[in-house]
């Protein structure tokens, strides 16, 4: 299980200050949940956290190590401990199912054919998704779909996953099934999980903690529990759904 420390973390692009000072834990073994506004900047925070894009300032720790500091290779190595679910699954149409979730096997293994397809069968069987490996991403549903990226994600048995807005798009029920998904692999794989989202009913079903990203910075942390009870304006108003409060309709 990795632990992860964001200290007075800025990005800006072009003219756009995203993040503003972001400071930030992630404990090992537990589930992060990172909400706020579409276009707040949550996913570019999240993919600071595996070093796919620099800060223009600040430090990002995993272990307690800077990766902020490291030369390619190092970074590179750093990866392969986490996986990745990207939102829409973000699957390989010309591939089949099993060479979707082999993927990184093939790549930055020396595993044979054999041992490759074995994972892929064990990796799917966990996501609930047995004999489906010979068909086309194009034959699945959007639910099957992200749990193929699930598997994927597990592929090469990592201590953190980041999941990037993992129920978009789907129904209330199916999204309750990649919740329950969500909550299986963190028990059984011991995993330490970073999930991004603006599903409120995802976050509060799967989180340990929820943080809310609002113009650049962390501005409260707590349990579920905490978040509803909080008399925070802008995390009542984002909570609730409100478009009368501190924070402006369209804000990016």
């Amino acid at each position: 299980m990795i632990h992860i420390a964001c200290r007075n973390v800025w990005k800006r692009f072009v003219t756009n200050s995203v993040l503003r000072g972001v400071d930030l834990i992630v404990n090992p073994g537990e589930t992060l949940v990172i909400i706020g506004q579409s276009g707040c900047g949550k996913s570019v925070l999240l993919k600071h956290l595996v070093g796919l894009v620099d800060p223009d300032a600040g430090n990002i720790y995993v272990d307690g190590e800077d990766i902020t500091q490291y030369r390619r290779k190092k970074l590179f190595e750093m990866r392969m401990r986490f996986g990745m679910v990207f939102q829409g699954a973000a699957l390989f149409d010309s591939l089949t199912v099993g060479e979707n979730v082999g993927f990184a096997l093939r790549e930055h293994t020396d595993k044979t054919d054999e041992e490759i397809a074995e994972i892929c069968e064990r990796k799917l069987r966990m996501v609930g998704l047995d004999g489906v490996q010979n068909k086309a991403p194009s034959e699945l549903s959007g639910g099957m779909k992200k749990r193929v990226g699930f598997a994927r994600a597990i592929a090469l048995d990592p201590e953190c996953v980041l999941y990037d807005e993992p129920t978009t798009g789907l129904d209330p029920i199916m999204a309750d099934v990649i919740n329950n998904l969500m909550i299986k692999l963190k028990k059984e794989l011991e995993l330490t999980s970073v999930v991004v989202t603006h599903d409120l009913a995802s976050a509060y079903r799967v989180g340990d903690r929820i943080a809310m990203l609002h113009e650049g910075k962390i501005i409260f942390t707590g349990t579920p529990d905490e978040v509803r009870r909080t008399d925070n304006e802008v995390v009542q108003q984002f909570i609730k759904g409100s478009a009368e409060g501190p924070i402006e309709a369209g804000f990016e």
